[in-house]
C-alpha cells in the first residue's frame, strides 16, 4: 500500500527534473567554456541592443530603458560566466568584443545618454554612406539611408522608402519627451542636423520621379513640418541650456579603455597627439626646406585637369601597392578607390582635404583604404560571426581612422612619393590638422574649452591656414567629436597603436632570424577585420600587453 501511495510523487518528481532540465539555466547558474554559446549570446545581445518600437520608432524613453535594465544585467552576467581559459586567442578576442560592446550599452546609459543630451541623435535621413563600417557618431535604430535608394523607385524599394519615412514624425514627438539634459552646445549645434534634414526632406519632394506620388508626398509633407517644428522646438529649448558637453577626463579615460578598448588614458591622448602635432609641424618644415629648390606644386585649375590628375593618381597609388608588394591588391581595390575620386571645386569652395587634394590626390587616397575595407566586408566576410558586421557605438574606430591615416605616412615612407618630393609635405599636413582637431576634442571633453575654442586650436595650428577656408568641415568635426568621445583623436592615436603593432610584429620576425615583410603584415591585419587595434596587436603577435592596462 505504501510503495502504491509513493508511485505518483515519484512520477511527478520525474516530470518535474525533466522540466528543470529543460529550461535554460539562470544567468548566475550558467557555465560554459563553449565558443558556440558566446555566438549565441552574441546574437542575443544584438537583438536586445534593437529596443522595442513605440508608435513606430524606437523607443528611447526612461521608462523603457528601466524596464530594460533586468536583462541587459542578466546578459553581461551570461558573459561574464563564459570561461574562455583554454581558447584561442581569436576566439578569446571575440569574447572581449562582445564585452567591450556590452560596456559600451552600459556607459551610453549611464553617462553619454545621446537620447537625452544630444539633439543630433534624433537625425534620421542621412544622404552618404560613410566611409568606416558604421555611421560617425551615435545615431538612432532606424536611419533612412537615402544613399540606398535608386530612382525611380521599384515597387518594393517604394514600399522600403514609405516605411522609412514613417519613422520621423513619431521620431520627433518623442524626441520632444526624452531631450531633457542641459548639454548647451551638443543641444545648439544639434539644430543644424535637424535643420538640414528638413532641407533634405524638401530635394526628395521634388525628385521628379516621386512628384505624381501622391502618397509619397503627402509622408514627406508631414516629414518636414514635422522636421521643422521640432527645430522651433529645439530653437526655443536652447535659450534655457546652460551646462557642459564634455564628459570629464574620468568618464572619458573609463570609456576608452572599457568601451573602445584604448588603452590610454586622457592624459596619455594629450601627451601622444601634442607630440604627433610637434612632429608634424618640424617634419613639414624640414621637408620644406629640403625641397627648397623645387617648383610649388600646381592645383588642378579645371574639371578636365582635375579629372586628369585624380586619374593618374589612381593608377599612381594602385600600381605603388601592387609593384612595391605593400598588400595584396584584390580585385575590388581599384573599382571601390574609383568610386571616390571626387571631383573639381573651385579654390574658393575647397575645404580643408579638398586644398591638398587638387594639389595631388595621393594623400586623400591612401587615406580611402577605408573603402578597401568597406568593399572586403562585402566581398571577404569575415568567418566570424562577431567581426562580420560593424561593431556599436563605433568601437572600429582605432582600427579604421588609425589605420587609414598611418598608411598616408606609410606608403610614403615607403616611396610612393619618390617622384614628387613636395607631395610629402601634404602628408605632414594632413597628420598636423588631425593632431591639432583632436586635442582640441580632448579640451572640449574635459571641460576645459567649449567647442568653439577647441575649434580654435583646430584651425590655429593646421599649417597653411588650410582649416580658415572653409568653416562648415570646422563645425561638423568639433561637433562630431564631442558627440563621439574618441573619435577625434582615433586618427592619431590608432596610427600610434598600429605602428606600435607594426614594430612588435616586426621585433619577434627579427627575433626569430625572419625577414619583415610588410606585405604579410598587412594582409595579416587585413584578415583580423575592423576590430579595436589593441585587439589587432593581440592577434597579430601573440601578445596581449596593450590590453593589460585595461583587463589587470
Amino acid at each position: 500500500m505504501k510503495k502504491r501511495a509513493l508511485l505518483p510523487l515519484l512520477f511527478l518528481i520525474v516530470i518535474a527534473c525533466q522540466i528543470y532540465e529543460e529550461e535554460e539555466p539562470s544567468a548566475v547558474e550558467f557555465r560554459s567554456n563553449s565558443y558556440k554559446d558566446l555566438v549565441s549570446l552574441f546574437e542575443k545581445w544584438r537583438a536586445f541592443e534593437k529596443p522595442p518600437t513605440r508608435e513606430g520608432a524606437p523607443d528611447y524613453t526612461a521608462e523603457t530603458f528601466e524596464k530594460r535594465i533586468p536583462r541587459f544585467q542578466e546578459l553581461q552576467e551570461s558573459l561574464k560566466q563564459i570561461d574562455t581559459a583554454n581558447w584561442p586567442i581569436e576566439n578569446k578576442i571575440d569574447w572581449m568584443i562582445v564585452w567591450a560592446e556590452m560596456n559600451g550599452y552600459d556607459f551610453n546609459q549611464r553617462i553619454l545618454q545621446p537620447w537625452t543630451r544630444d539633439p543630433a541623435y534624433y537625425k534620421t535621413v542621412w544622404t552618404y554612406k560613410s566611409d568606416v563600417p558604421a555611421h560617425e557618431g551615435p545615431t538612432h535604430h532606424a536611419t533612412t539611408e537615402l544613399w540606398t535608394y535608386d530612382f525611380p523607385l521599384s515597387p518594393e524599394e517604394r514600399e522600403r522608402l514609405i516605411s522609412d519615412l514613417q519613422v520621423i514624425s513619431p521620431l520627433n514627438s518623442q524626441a520632444k519627451k526624452n531631450l531633457t539634459g542641459n548639454a548647451k552646445e551638443l543641444w545648439v549645434a544639434g539644430i543644424r542636423d535637424i535643420r538640414t534634414q528638413a532641407e533634405v526632406l524638401k530635394g526628395l519632394k521634388k525628385e521628379a520621379s516621386l512628384v505624381n506620388d501622391s502618397e509619397l508626398q503627402s509622408l514627406i509633407d508631414s516629414c518636414i513640418r514635422s522636421t521643422e517644428d521640432f527645430v522651433s522646438w529645439l530653437e526655443n529649448k536652447a535659450k534655457s541650456k546652460t551646462g557642459p558637453s564634455g564628459i570629464g577626463k574620468d568618464n572619458y579615460s573609463w570609456y576608452m579603455q572599457n568601451v573602445h578598448l584604448v588603452p590610454l588614458t586622457w592624459e596619455d591622448e594629450v601627451m601622444i597627439l601634442k607630440r604627433e602635432l610637434a612632429r608634424a609641424w618640424s617634419s613639414l618644415k624640414l621637408e620644406e626646406h629640403r625641397n627648397r629648390a623645387l617648383p610649388e606644386l600646381e592645383d588642378a585649375n579645371s574639371p578636365e585637369a582635375y579629372d586628369q590628375m585624380a586619374d593618374e593618381a589612381a593608377k599612381s597609388l594602385m600600381d605603388f601597392l601592387e609593384k612595391e608588394e605593400i598588400v595584396t591588391v584584390k580585385p575590388y581595390f581599384d573599382p571601390a578607390l574609383r568610386e571616390q575620386l571626387g571631383e573639381f571645386i573651385p579654390r574658393e569652395k575647397r575645404n580643408f582635404f579638398r586644398i591638398g587634394q587638387h594639389y595631388d590626390p595621393r594623400p586623400l587616397f591612401s587615406h580611402f583604404y577605408h573603402w578597401f575595407e568597406l568593399a572586403r566586408m562585402e566581398n571577404e566576410p569575415h568567418q566570424s560571426e562577431i567581426r562580420r558586421g560593424p561593431l556599436l557605438y563605433n568601437i572600429f574606430d582605432s582600427r579604421n581612422e588609425g589605420v587609414a591615416t598611418a598608411v598616408e605616412e606609410t606608403f610614403m615612407q615607403a616611396g610612393l612619393y619618390d617622384d614628387s618630393p613636395r607631395t610629402k609635405e601634404i602628408v605632414y599636413i594632413m597628420i598636423a590638422q588631425r593632431a591639432a582637431r583632436g586635442l582640441g576634442s580632448l579640451y572640449a571633453h574635459a571641460n576645459e574649452m567649449t567647442m568653439e575654442e577647441a575649434g580654435g586650436i583646430h584651425s590655429e595650428y593646421t599649417p597653411r591656414g588650410w582649416m580658415k577656408t572653409e568653416k562648415e568641415l570646422l563645425i561638423f568635426e568639433q561637433h562630431l567629436y564631442l558627440r563621439q568621445p574618441g573619435y577625434g583623436t582615433s586618427y592619431i592615436t590608432g596610427k600610434y597603436l598600429m605602428e606600435d603593432a607594426m614594430a612588435e610584429y616586426a621585433r619577434i620576425q627579427e627575433s626569430q632570424n625572419k625577414d619583415f615583410v610588410l606585405k604579410d603584415f598587412f594582409d595579416s591585419l587585413n584578415s583580423i577585420g575592423n576590430i579595436p587595434m589593441s585587439l589587432g596587436h593581440w592577434e597579430l603577435t601573440g601578445s596581449d600587453t596593450p590590453l593589460r592596462v585595461i583587463t589587470d
